[in-house]
């Protein structure tokens, strides 16, 4: 049984609950038993270790400085709060981020990100901003923890770079077509 966070374990009977020094390890059939605090830091350890590819619809926010380095987090619809408390969404572990030091929100497919009055401020590209849209490549500071936001994997072709090419191969096919009719 599960009450406000915090779980409640019977013993064979049903009857009596263990909790404390009592306390299985383990169910009837053999089954752990965790704590919802455990199940949600099993959780998040997961979550994190996932390697997601970032896209133009699940856009990513990749560590730049040391002690974010190799981490990512996948930006989702609505508001994402980012700062050193572990209560963000997105949590920066370094003493120069504010406790919730910005936002990053999707309105309608666009990212922007917003400093909630933070102590070092909030910086896209080297420039101290209040509110700013983000796009592919923008380096993001937060007091000194950097981070850049992708919209796609480095080495990926650019889509507006291949509508371009695909658009000329057709023009040269057709130009090529046209010329060898006239000959």
């Amino acid at each position: 049984m599960f009450s406000s966070g915090v779980s409640i374990f019977m013993d064979n009977s049903g009857k009596t609950p263990l909790g404390g020094a009592g306390r299985r390890s383990s169910g009837p059939q053999g089954t752990r038993l965790f704590s919802t605090a455990q199940l949600r830091q099993y959780s998040d350890a997961v979550a994190s270790a996932v390697d997601r590819r970032a896209s133009v619809h699940e856009p990513v926010l990749e560590g730049l400085s040391a002690g974010l380095q190799l981490q990512r987090f996948t930006l989702r619809a609505g508001r994402q709060a980012i700062g050193r408390g572990s209560d963000n969404d997105i949590v920066v572990d370094d003493p120069s981020v504010s406790t919730a030091h910005a936002w990053i929100i999707n309105q309608h497919g666009r990212y922007l990100i917003m400093n909630t009055l933070s102590t070092n401020g909030t910086f896209v590209n080297d420039r101290r901003i209040h509110e700013t849209s983000l796009k592919h490549g923008d380096h993001i500071r937060l007091g000194e923890a950097e981070l850049v936001f992708l919209t796609r994997e480095s080495g990926a072709p650019n889509p507006r770079r291949l509508r371009w090419m695909v658009a000329a191969l057709a023009v040269c096919l057709g130009l090529s077509a046209l010329a060898w009719w006239l000959v």
